[in-house]
């Protein structure tokens, strides 16, 4: 492989001289504490470029920036009123080249800003910044590139100051490049428009495919596709130790960003998610694009600690942010996903639309989950536990054909089934101190969902709810448009800011991976946008995956991993054959390891009853943090993490694992010094294995202070956790 792979890289070396001798340099920007430099330099066809160094050492190649333009609409020759004809549009062009430097700007910035809810109490936002502003020669049209520099990565993004000659122009494409220095180790989930969920493939550069091979990555579709690339968060690593995360900040009004791989120069190249005709963007000027994100580290636990993405988002939006609070919630929801309950109440199909069908008459088919009795089982265990909240999936009507032939009507969000009584159960609940979720399955049927949407949240305000769950499964409607579009981009933002004028926090799932808007927005207190616990009931998945997610879809915001799965043999209460590939020691460790400040407690209450030791720890864990210690970690390998409770100081410790036994030996030094705690201790007993013998733990105590180190054995698709009491 060494001996293959020797002449594309000696070749990139030859370019690399030839090209650099062309370019003139205009500035180069250093991080705050040195490491990283980034140099700006355009060359004799006026192509501005960029490069990234860590030390000596080159991170990102000179790497092109700019667009390929549908063409532009002059807003001084729009007569309104009148149709556009071509003859008002340039024609389809560069915008990568013909560029002349006007001017550049530099600052430093350094604040510390406190999160709303978040892994820690306090964020420090430090870097320095550098704004090139750039002339289209033959146009007159302007650009400015600013770049930001930090100490663990580079953000910069493109910038179109209105009131000038460019004032509307659709984007073919995104011609932004990040040339890595060699043929890097990667973590990959294959380029979809419309789903994250997918396992991961771990490759060199060289070796990922350009056709998607059906099999590949868990993905569960019938026929191959054409792989649009891979999807970021995309991680790398470096033969000499270096982790590299190449990702977007601030996705807003815009396309969501793939990357597709040349295999030989190992350059990646921006492809955005097209919309219906296949265009990638539409602009008016004064706009600029999300932040493109290049984050490096020494380390796994650095890339763990960063929080680049964040910081380059906007501060808070909303001025009162009091009624936005981290939740651990159960759920009538697993029973459904395992097979064993209904979402809908009747398996007659409705034979006309919305509105016009009679429930009440209708035959109940005896398996629907959402019913009194049930929920209120769910309100006594989740109360009885100090629990926050009950989710409460297919409450609604509607899910007999939710995604078939009557997609265009489903769901009104507001009118219950005959045996979810709305009223009473919020009653019941909130007597309990427990408050419900709703659920908002739009079946992507985007319009439906903003049609009711009012209504809908009016509803939860009148009742009380302060969270929805929303889902987008299936196509989206109107058809042709995409999940990671630029339409739906704008859609899901819209519906977060109109919960937030009813007080009402979201968790979406089948949304569009985050990019830290969760900064700007608190009330996104939750997304899926990744292979959840649910595929566990669809044929399984391997361990590895929770050792990949915080470095990946973790990276942009918190997910709803929805952990705390005891009952791993779904047959014992289901007719479903799948088996969930993690011990209980493991599910205990996910509470700390999956970083959310919406965790749920996802088993049936009769599941936990049996191992309520054990299940201590899911109600005695916090879910929102002052302080977070990233202590071990390997992505594919492992992960662990110690973080202390905001308010009670309390700290508490996870670790996973992948399908290989392993001895953690945790040095406790993220203790207090001179004090000494009582640990209570959950691990996989010797005997356990993820595949034959999942439900083995041992729960022992010991002693300890920060002085001390313990030892801890993963068995295969296993963990630990940890719960510190100050004596």
């Amino acid at each position: 492989m060494k001996k293959m792979m020797l002449v594309p890289v000696l070749a990139m070396m030859v370019l690399g001289c030839q090209e650099q001798a062309e370019r003139e340099s205009i500035a180069v920007l250093k991080s705050p504490d040195g490491r990283l430099a980034m140099e700006f330099t355009i060359d004799g066809s006026g192509k501005p470029e960029y490069s990234l160094k860590y030390g000596e050492e080159t991170v990102v190649r000179p790497s092109g920036m700019g667009f390929l333009l549908r063409g532009v609409m002059q807003a001084s020759k729009i007569n309104y009123g009148d149709p556009i004809t071509k003859t008002d549009a340039l024609p389809e062009r560069t915008f990568t080249d013909g560029f002349r430097v006007i001017g550049t700007d530099t600052t430093s910035f350094d604040e510390v800003w406190e999160p709303v809810w978040g892994e820690e109490s306090e964020i420090r936002n430090h870097y320095n910044e550098l704004a090139v502003r750039l002339e289209k020669e033959t146009t007159g049209e302007l650009m400015t590139v600013r770049f930001r520099l930090y100490d663990d990565g580079l953000g910069f993004r493109y910038e179109f100051p209105g009131m000038q000659k460019l004032d509307y122009f659709v984007i073919k494409e995104e011609m932004t490049e990040f040339a890595m220095s060699g043929d890097h180790f990667s973590w990959w989930i294959p380029g979809d428009y419309d789903t994250q969920e997918y396992e991961y493939t771990e490759s060199r550069l060289s070796e990922i495919p350009s056709l998607f091979e059906l099999g590949v990555c868990g993905n569960s579709s019938q026929t191959p596709f054409a792989m649009n690339g891979v999807q970021t968060s995309f991680l790398m690593k470096t033969d000499s130790g270096l982790y590299i995360n190449v990702h977007e900040a601030a996705l807003v009004d815009y396309s969501c960003m793939h990357l597709m791989v040349d295999p030989e120069t190992f350059v990646l190249r921006t492809h955005l998610t097209p919309d219906a005709q296949g265009w990638k963007g539409y602009m008016q000027t004064p706009c600029n694009t999300p932040w493109r994100t290049v984050q490096v580290t020494d380390s796994a636990e650095k890339m763990l600690a960063s929080r680049l993405i964040l910081n380059l988002n906007e501060p808070c939006a909303y001025d009162d942010v009091s009624w936005i609070h981290p939740v651990k919630y159960m759920g009538v929801w697993w029973e459904m996903i395992a097979g064993s309950g209904s979402w809908s109440y009747t398996d007659d199909f409705p034979s006309v639309k919305l509105g016009e069908t009679d429930y009440a008459s209708a035959r109940p088919n005896g398996r629907h989950s959402a019913n009194n009795e049930n929920v209120r089982r769910y309100i006594d265990f989740a109360a009885a536990n100090g629990f926050d909240a009950v989710l409460v999936e297919g409450w609604n009507i509607g899910w007999e054909d939710w995604s078939g032939k009557l997609k265009d009507y489903v769901f009104d969000f507001t009118t219950p089934y005959p045996d979810f009584d709305i009223k009473a159960l919020n009653e019941y609940a909130h007597s309990k101190g427990i408050r419900l979720i709703m659920h908002h399955e739009t079946s992507s049927s985007v319009r439906n969902y903003e049609r009711h949407m009012e209504k809908a949240y009016s509803l939860m305000e009148e009742y009380g709810y302060d969270a929805v769950k929303s889902g987008y499964v299936g196509d989206i409607i109107p058809r042709g448009e995409h999940h990671y579009g630029q339409w739906m981009v704008n859609h899901y933002l819209y519906a977060v800011t109109e919960a937030a004028r009813h007080h009402i926090m979201v968790n979406a799932h089948e949304a569009v991976r985050p990019t830290g808007l969760c900064r700007t927005y608190p009330n996104l207190i939750g997304n899926e946008s990744a292979r959840g616990t649910e595929y566990q009931a669809f044929g399984g998945t391997t361990p590895k995956h929770v050792t990949i997610l915080p470095f990946t879809r973790l990276n942009g915001g918190p997910m709803d991993f929805t952990p705390g799965i005891f009952e791993m043999d779904l047959s014992t209460f289901t007719g479903n054959t799948s088996r969930v590939n993690a011990t209980i020691a493991n599910q205990l460790g996910l509470y700390v390891t999956m970083y959310s400040p919406l965790q749920m407690a996802a088993d049936l209450p009769q599941h936990y009853e049996k191992f309520m030791d054990a299940f201590r720890f899911i109600r005695d864990v916090a879910v929102d943090w002052s302080e977070s210690r990233y202590l071990d970690a390997e992505p594919g390998d492992y992960v662990v993490i110690a973080r202390k409770a905001k308010g009670t100081g309390q700290w508490f410790l996870g670790g996973v694992t992948d399908e290989n036994r392993r001895i953690f030996d945790v040095r406790l030094d993220f203790l207090e010094p001179g004090r000494t705690y009582e640990a209570t201790i959950y691990r996989d007993a010797p005997d356990a294995d993820c595949y034959s013998n999942p439900q083995a733990y041992d729960i022992f105590t010991e002693t300890v202070t920060a002085s001390d180190t313990i030892s801890v054995t993963a068995v295969p698709g296993g963990g630990f956790a940890v719960s510190f009491r100050e004596i």
